[in-house]
């Protein structure tokens, strides 16, 4: 019986935040902190989980809910009954969970294409795999645009809108992002905006249509090689997402701390807001304070399979 080895990056929110849901542009990239899944046949019929979040074991047949491992179960459950054997996955992340790099759309991404070897012997077409996923993470949560998944599958950089497109665009900045020290559910955060914005829904689509035009500038930027637009694109955005609320105080101190800095442009948000990372094209200077500083790259590669090799 042999393992199978899937390798999945992590993702990043360039532009677009939120209007992607309701069908405008956005800009999302993989980034070089990969997560490693292993699967590894077991001759009963259980489902053994094993990560940095803990570990899990039940029967095939009786999935027990686990909010750490949601993602996880749907994904096994969505092909539970093709499944002959039992199975023991392994996941290794070069990020943690806490920090918005996607890493529920890399397990979710990266245990489907596993799955699909297990069970058909092939690794899946991108647009398969991306459908596979984004089905999965629509059970778990509702919602969600399918950005990061599609940077996960991809890989690099890529103009993305829900219908599905997808728009391949080469990316030659280095990124940092600080992590402010908690993260909102994005779930929670569009709750929040629809709230807040429940009698002003014509605000609330200006808004949504300010950030179409700057994930749709901010593309062409990227497309021309226009650096100077770019960067002043991720800049107007950041203005928009602070009208809207999405930001904090961390976060504030954080967005001045870095546009104070001449050696980091285009400081923004990253995801939906309201806690997670703030984003710049660069490296700074010196730190900020006690925040986590993440020196990050664009990775080219999507979800790839590594190897399959006899379980030790």
């Amino acid at each position: 019986m042999n393992s199978i080895m899937v390798s999945a990056p992590g993702s990043l929110m360039l532009l677009g935040e939120h209007a992607v849901l309701h069908g405008f542009r956005s800009v999302v990239c993989a980034i070089d902190r990969r997560m490693q899944i292993s699967l590894t046949p077991l001759p009963e019929q259980v489902l053994e989980i094993e990560s940095a979040l803990g570990s899990y074991s039940a029967p095939l047949h009786e999935l027990s809910a686990d909010d750490r491992f949601r993602f996880i179960l749907a994904t096994v459950e969505s092909v539970r009954t093709n499944i002959k054997m039992g199975i023991r996955i392994v996941i290794q992340a070069e990020f943690h969970a806490h920090v918005g790099f996607g890493s529920s759309a890399a397990v979710t991404v990266g245990l489907h294409a596993a799955l699909t070897c297990h069970l058909t012997g092939h690794f899946p077409e991108e647009r398969e795999l991306f459908q596979l996923a984004l089905n999965t993470v629509h059970r778990v949560q509702g919602c969600g645009s399918g950005a990061d998944v599609a940077a996960v599958v991809y890989g690099g950089a890529v103009g993305y809108t829900t219908d599905p497109s997808f728009v391949p665009v080469a990316w030659a900045h280095p990124i940092t992002a600080v992590y402010c020290g908690y993260k909102k559910p994005t779930p929670e955060v569009i709750d929040w905006i629809e709230n807040r914005f429940k009698n002003d829904k014509e605000q609330l689509q200006l808004f949504y249509e300010q950030i179409h035009l700057c994930a749709e500038k901010g593309l062409r930027a990227l497309l021309k090689k226009d650096e100077d637009t770019l960067i002043q694109t991720l800049s107007v955005q950041q203005r928009v997402m602070e009208k809207m609320g999405l930001s904090s105080p961390e976060l504030d101190e954080i967005v001045r701390a870095m546009e104070a800095d001449p050696k980091v442009q285009g400081v923004k948000l990253s995801g939906s807001g309201q806690g997670d990372c703030v984003i710049g094209l660069g490296r700074l200077s010196e730190s900020i304070g006690s925040y986590e500083i993440h020196e990050l790259e664009v990775d080219p590669i999507g979800c790839v399979q590594l190897e399959i090799a006899d379980p030790k």
